[in-house]
């Protein structure tokens, strides 16, 4: 049931979990009351287009590239960064003063600048769902999997035995 069309089990479970963590995570916003940060963070999600939401990845990804970890496989030119930066602070200003001011008026108030990060971070994890589901980037994202070793993967992961 693990196995995929190649014959590696692991891509189908390394799937399933990513959708279960998914659909858990969603969970407890809808059994409680949203906080204001949550309706903020609905209010940003609900304003923003595919293409807003593609350009908050793309500075995402400038902004990792940063990161001395990174240094060898991301280079972003100074140029790309001053426009990553504009277009950046031009979808926030537009989002908080135009879009969503009610929803920011009460989230700061309420839970204070914490309300800006959680509510972000939540508009930028569907950016990045939205990237990862290009075919081209879920083809990467599974390359790895061809360098696994099955045999000991299947060793810890068998059922046991029914009596």
């Amino acid at each position: 049931a693990l196995m995929n069309r190649g014959g590696n089990m692991m891509h189908g479970f390394a799937l399933l979990l990513a959708l279960a963590g998914a659909l858990a995570a969603g969970l407890p916003a809808r059994v409680a009351a949203a906080t204001a940060t949550e309706v903020l963070g609905t209010c940003l999600a609900d304003e923003t287009s595919g293409r807003d939401r593609k350009m908050l990845a793309r500075w995402v990804f400038v902004a990792m590239s940063t990161h001395p970890t990174l240094k060898d496989v991301a280079s972003v030119s100074a140029a790309a960064r001053d426009a990553a930066d504009r277009e950046m602070a031009t979808l926030v200003t537009r989002l908080l003063s135009e879009d969503c001011p009610a929803q920011t008026a009460r989230a700061m108030r309420e839970d204070g600048a914490s309300a800006l990060e959680g509510a972000f971070g939540s508009l930028g994890e569907l950016a990045m769902v939205e990237l990862m589901s290009h075919p081209a980037v879920a083809a990467s994202i599974a390359t790895y999997t061809k360098y696994l070793d099955d045999e000991k993967l299947k060793a810890v992961m068998q059922e046991p035995a029914q009596p």
